[in-house]
């Protein structure tokens, strides 16, 4: 599972997280050009699993995940921060102007310094060594599937 261009892929979910039948739907996409994708790919599977559909953006500008988080009428977006929360702040101000009822989770190589950052932002914050569980409860917590 990974990917080098901006597009989107799926993965799609065998299992309901809603009410109404239809698996609550998770952008997660790339904010720094890192090339690192076992993370991002390894929470994919994990929030598959717990009955997400999952939508993985790829690498991505802030105006792309914003408009793939439109278009793809998603219900959460993670974001991988890969190092650069500066970038972070500006994807996550374009998503709340865009979208400001929508959640939003970010993993990877954040600093204790930047996680405070992020969460004075409303963001759920999941660094290296965080748990796939912490963060599938999360994610169902925030789309109200729990």
């Amino acid at each position: 599972m990974s990917s080098t261009g901006n597009e989107s892929t799926a993965v799609s979910s065998n299992a309901a997280a809603t009410g109404a039948g239809a698996p609550r739907r998770v952008l997660l996409a790339k904010t720094a050009l890192d090339g690192h994708w076992r993370g991002i790919s390894v929470v994919a599977r994990a929030l598959r699993d717990g009955g997400f559909q999952v939508i993985l953006g790829g690498m991505s500008t802030g105006t792309e995940i914003v408009r793939a988080a439109i278009d793809e009428d998603v219900d959460l977006v993670g974001l991988n921060v890969g190092g650069h929360v500066e970038v972070a702040e500006r994807i996550i101000g374009e998503l709340r102007a865009a979208r400001a009822d929508l959640p939003i989770f970010a993993g990877g190589i954040i600093a204790p310094w930047a996680a405070k950052r992020l969460k004075a932002l409303g963001v759920e914050v999941f660094p290296p060594g965080s748990q796939l569980d912490d963060i599938v409860g999360c994610a169902k917590r925030l789309t109200g599937a729990a």
